[in-house]
């Protein structure tokens, strides 16, 4: 026997036993294993072995995706290709066996479908899913059924689907923990609220993109809640909407978006981490401002702020509204993800008078080209409260003009000598 033929065996070999070792692994750890595959491939292994052959039937996690079939220009509606899908996850939930299901994970569109997709649902409730994840493509709201708004094993929520959200008149979430709702439509202001009273276990809210121009006033209200994000970005006219904000053990809370809609935060005691990106929408600059201002007045407490450079440009219209804005005494850490010009530089001083406490600023996008600071406003930069840590990144622009770099940093040390606490820290 050739040595090529002798190595070639050998290796089929080694594979053969690493394929026994594996099989001879207990089933938690070879569904562990398989969780990290797509449903469509963990089917595949049960040709490998007798031992594999019905494994695929009890694995916890089933993710369906039918992206593939829609990413050419193919009628996929009514293409062999959907059909095929569709069959497929029918095929796997009907063979399934009693065992619960930890993750279910569906994505893909509805077309005449609704029923069908309905029921797929419906059996991963009934199999006490923990973690359900739903991104459809569809006008049906219908596509949901409503065993899922009194599902008491979840703990997960997850649901991208750009139509109305129709909230039943029952509604039990006594475990789950997060909810994350993407491009919704809520009908009316008592359901809406009500779907958030009724997670009384809730810890993290995501709503992106979610619209809300139908409603007047709700009230996200949660005793356990801790995270919220609300990113808006794309609704663009002022709506009536008013949305308040009641959750005393809220820690952190992050704001994408024009302030279409007032969000007022009543009660957040407990609020310590707080980014914020306002963009300026010329036209209601002045209306975004107000709005601003009254939004950063519930930030007071927090211990932590990230504020965008859309949302500093963007005070500067709040005009006398500024004399009405609040005193930060806890924070500690500022972080602004600008460029600091000469505007935008006043607007940071306005700021600073603001933080008494303040320990360190991190300006992100350092200082814009044209930036030119005359030495008391760096004195007074240096000297602001407390202030121990200062973090300046130069702007792309400028980073290959060493003489410039060399020559600042040697202005801004003389000047720091002079405060004892103050570090700076160039990169």
């Amino acid at each position: 026997m050739s040595e090529s033929k002798r190595h070639k065996q050998l290796e089929i070999q080694h594979t053969d036993d690493m394929v026994d070792y594996i099989s001879n692994l207990p089933d938690c750890i070879l569904h562990h294993i398989l969780s990290f595959l797509p449903t469509k491939e963990v089917v595949k292994t049960s040709v490998s072995s007798k031992r594999w052959k019905n494994i695929w039937a009890s694995v916890p996690n089933l993710d369906f995706d039918d992206t593939l079939l829609y990413a050419s220009e193919v009628d996929c509606q009514h293409s062999s290709e959907s059909t095929s899908f569709m069959n497929f996850v029918e095929r796997i939930l009907r063979l399934r066996d009693a065992s619960a299901i930890e993750k279910f994970r569906l994505s893909c569109r509805v077309w005449s479908n609704a029923p069908r997709i309905s029921s797929w649902i419906s059996s991963a409730i009934m199999h006490n899913v923990r973690e359900l994840d739903l991104c459809i493509f569809a006008e049906d709201s219908s596509v949901i059924p409503q065993s899922v708004f009194d599902c008491k094993s979840l703990v997960i929520l997850k649901i991208e689907m750009d139509c109305v959200i129709e909230i039943p008149p029952r509604i039990s979430f006594p475990f789950l923990k997060t909810l994350h709702l993407s491009l919704v439509t809520f009908l009316d202001d008592d359901s809406t609220e009500k779907l958030f009273t009724s997670c009384v276990a809730l810890e993290e809210l995501v709503l992106l993109d979610c619209d809300c121009g139908i409603l007047k006033n709700f009230t996200i209200s949660s005793l356990t809640l801790k995270r919220l994000t609300i990113d808006d970005l794309p609704v663009y006219e002022p709506n009536d909407c008013k949305i308040k904000i009641d959750a005393k053990n809220l820690t952190c809370l992050k704001y994408i978006g024009y302030l279409s809609n007032e969000i007022f935060l009543s009660n957040v005691p407990s609020l310590v981490k707080a980014c914020i990106h306002i963009p300026i929408l010329h036209g209601r600059q002045k209306e975004v401002a107000c709005r601003a201002v009254d939004l950063l007045k519930g930030l007071r407490n927090v211990v932590f702020l990230k504020v965008s450079n859309r949302t500093m440009e963007g005070l500067m219209y709040a005009g006398s509204m500024l004399d009405r804005f609040p005193v930060f005494p806890n924070l500690t850490h500022l972080v602004l993800t600008m460029e600091i010009g000469n505007f935008t530089f006043r607007a940071l001083m306005d700021l600073l008078n603001f933080c008494p406490t303040l320990q360190s600023i991190n300006l992100s996008e350092g200082f814009d080209r044209c930036m030119r600071l005359g030495e008391n406003d760096l004195i007074w930069l240096l000297y602001a409260r407390v202030l121990e840590k200062m973090d300046v990144w130069w702007c792309k622009t400028e980073a290959r003009d060493l003489k410039k770099r060399r020559d600042v940093r040697k202005e801004l040390e003389i000047i720091g000598k002079s405060s004892a606490a103050c570090i700076i820290n160039f990169s």
